[in-house]
């Protein structure tokens, strides 16, 4: 019975014999590996940045939105979006302990005007919480006041975004008065940059006003559009949130029967969901990447049958001596194990610089991991002995006279 060391040095002599065809016959493995390994990678990268993305915004930060509400199966319509008070946002930061931080937020969008400069924004009107709570930072100026929210003064802060669209990329607007749907409005601040959002939206394409200024002169509401908070911890966002339910349900003076007229979303459960939606297309474009893997195991299905017809009268000498069927069997399928492990491991490495020049293309980190090289070998091994058993078995199956007699 032959040894491993004696198989693997007939099997790499065979390959060395004919390496074209044994490299044309890896090219399939290695490209069908170095496929899948960069998908996954350009997958988990993008998975990584968006989660950062998120994760910038606090993953303790909690949203209370209106809900389209139900009472005996009928709809309210648009009588939900009024839902929200600011008697909820009072009650919430006296009763609720799970709860740092309450901020109102009026939404109001419209034109933006200085000098012969204007551009389409939304304007958010908050209390001085809603700063800590998304974790925006001032980088010149200040912040409007209590008094200044109590007195609905006419104040804003300006999102770089909108500091460029008026005035020019580096400039300081601070004390400069602009217009918001042609009311006036002094500039007491410029926000901090914060880029892109992991779902691809600007996040400094915006105004802060003092959200009694948005209600009642922008948006002539006496409502809000919804309520900004922030857990005391991440791991306490999930009873904040309970917390929060049970609050607003007795406020709303809602039966047990009746549908929430509000929603609720964490941050950790929009970075799960998130999460889950990156997962499946990086999968389903393993997956796809995947098929070229089993191109390459047909490729090398192919080669190895060619291999066992040239190599015919020395399968025949070898059984002549003492060769016994399972000696055959072993010698081809090794040398298919070679095949696709050698292939698998060039496609790794393919696959990562593949991944990495994809990634500085698209501005976005590339992640290997671990599992995803496992899986690849673990993957090419399968490959290499469901493809190459059949072949091997054939070869194994060969009478010794027909094989010598083999022309």
């Amino acid at each position: 019975m032959m040894n491993i060391r004696n198989l693997l040095k007939i099997a790499i002599r065979a390959l060395v014999r004919n390496k074209l065809r044994a490299i044309l016959t890896m090219l399939g493995i290695i490209i069908g590996v170095a496929s899948v390994i960069a998908m996954l990678a350009i997958g988990e990268g993008s998975k990584k940045n968006i989660q950062d993305q998120m994760s910038s915004m606090g993953t303790n930060l909690i949203m209370i939105m209106p809900n389209m509400q139900m009472r005996g199966g009928v709809s309210l319509g648009a009588s939900s979006s009024m839902a929200l008070k600011m008697s909820d946002v009072e009650t919430l930061r006296n009763e609720a302990v799970y709860l740092s931080e309450v901020s109102p937020q009026v939404s109001a969008s419209g034109q933006v005007i200085y000098g012969n400069q204007n551009t389409q924004t939304t304007v958010h009107g908050v209390s001085g919480e809603y700063l800590d709570i998304r974790k925006l930072e001032i980088g010149s100026g200040r912040i409007f006041t209590s008094s200044e929210v109590r007195g609905m003064s006419k104040v804003c802060i300006l999102g770089t975004t909108v500091v460029e669209n008026l005035f020019g990329e580096g400039a300081d607007p601070v004390g400069v008065t602009i217009r918001i749907k042609n009311l006036p409005f002094e500039v007491i601040g410029v926000l901090e940059d914060k880029g892109e959002s992991g779902m691809g939206q600007d996040q400094d394409d915006l105004i802060l006003a003092p959200w009694t200024t948005v209600q009642r002169r922008l948006a002539a509401i006496d409502y809000i559009n919804g309520i900004y908070a922030s857990a005391v911890s991440e791991e306490k966002s999930t009873a904040a949130a309970d917390e929060v339910t049970e609050i607003l349900r007795r406020t709303h003076k809602l039966k047990e029967s009746d549908e929430d007229d509000f929603r609720i979303m964490s941050q950790s459960e929009l970075l799960e969901t998130v999460s889950s939606i990156t997962d499946i297309m990086t999968y389903l474009l393993g997956a796809i990447a995947g098929i070229s893997l089993l191109v390459g195991g047909i490729g090398i299905m192919n080669i190895m049958f060619v291999s066992v017809t040239e190599r015919t009268r020395e399968i025949g000498l070898r059984m002549s001596i003492g060769g016994r069927s399972r000696d055959i069997l072993r010698q081809f399928l090794v040398e298919s194990i070679i095949m696709s492990i050698l292939g698998g491991a060039l496609g790794v490495v393919f696959g990562y610089l593949i991944g990495t020049v994809a990634g500085t293309l698209m501005n976005s980190p590339v992640v290997v991991t671990t599992q995803s090289v496992v899986l690849a070998f673990a993957v090419c091994f399968v490959i290499g002995v469901f493809f190459g058993w059949y072949p091997a078995l054939k070869a194994a199956n060969l009478n010794p006279i027909d094989a010598l007699r083999y022309e």
